[in-house]
């Protein structure tokens, strides 16, 4: 499991930052072996307002029940989670039909939670795309916010590059992923259905490999949409230190080309090997690199910039 990640407004340590569900009573930890379990009911919440406003936005998704959901998670079990962050819990599902799911529950009755929720209804349900991970369901009980996606079997990026042990990933293979990611973010900010999207989280952490290390871009939760005529959206400053762009960090107005630059400094993570926090004297990642590349560009050597781990295979 990749390390937490510091973030402005976010924190998380999987692919999805979400939120626990409401406690629940007699409910066995999980048990996928076939075993019958005693399921907990859905739990008597408040409830909120117009939530056929919030279910209006999706389109081809399904709608679980919360016990659907329950029966899927053994209970919502913490053996069965994948992560968690700033705004809930990951927990990973398994269906009757023994197909995966991984359920990101947003934390109840808080603001950020629902407009997180908001977020995600308003963007990714209404993509599609190879390079991009598919929201397939939702459910709305009470307070409680729950996304199921699909599932992508091999971790992240964040993992693959940095978690400690894992086998090296030549450059050909790193040089698809970036290729895919680049390819999923295109169609968010040129090529999908009007408005336009701003993801405002690029990292490694936010991006699902498959078992072919195929690269699918996750995490709406912070995207905001933009019209073709617009020149910027003043906002409050979100996303992870490191990754954001100097001018959005300053000013708040956010553009597609703070998507832009938070790609290149994951592109540079994949080039270098190294962390956004390069050093232990506090430099970032860009401002560690852009000597060497200036160097690297005058001499037309670039050995220095590149993961040494690859041993001069690229």
């Amino acid at each position: 499991m990749p390390p937490p990640t510091n973030s402005a407004g976010v924190s998380s340590e999987y692919s999805w930052p979400i939120a626990q569900p409401p406690p629940m009573s007699n409910t066995s930890s999980a048990n996928f072996s076939g075993t019958q379990q005693q399921q907990p009911k859905t739990p008597n919440l408040p409830h909120s307002p117009s939530p056929s406003n919030i279910s209006s936005g999706f389109i081809n998704q399904r709608n679980y029940t919360y016990d659907d959901l329950a029966t899927a998670t053994g209970g919502f079990s913490k053996a069965n989670l994948l992560g968690q962050g700033g705004f809930g819990l990951v927990n990973k599902g398994v269906l009757p039909n023994g197909k995966e799911i991984p359920i990101k529950s947003l934390k109840s009755n808080t603001g950020q939670g629902e407009r997180e929720f908001q977020a995600e209804v308003e963007t990714i349900s209404r993509v599609n795309h190879r390079h991009l991970v598919s929201l397939v369901g939702y459910c709305i009980a009470g307070f409680q916010r729950i996304l199921v996606y699909e599932f992508v079997p091999n971790n992240t990026l964040e993992y693959h590059l940095h978690g400690l042990g894992n086998p090296v990933k030549d450059f050909p293979t790193r040089l698809k992923i970036a290729t895919g990611t680049a390819k999923g973010f295109a169609y968010i900010h040129e090529d999908c259905n009007q408005p336009h999207i701003i993801h405002r989280d690029i990292k490694g952490a936010n991006i699902l490999l498959d078992d072919n290390f195929e690269a699918k871009v996750s995490d709406f939760g912070l995207a905001k949409l933009a019209a073709d005529n617009f020149t910027h959206v003043s906002t409050r400053i979100m996303g992870t230190f490191g990754y954001l762009a100097p001018e959005y960090a300053s000013t708040g107005k956010l553009t597609e080309k703070c998507d832009v630059y938070s790609y290149w400094v994951m592109l540079l993570e994949l080039i270098t090997g190294h962390r956004t926090d390069v050093n232990s004297d506090s430099d970032n990642l860009v401002d560690w690199a852009r000597p060497i590349l200036n160097r690297s560009t005058k001499g037309g050597n670039y050995d220095e910039l590149i993961d040494p781990r690859l041993e001069g295979k690229h």
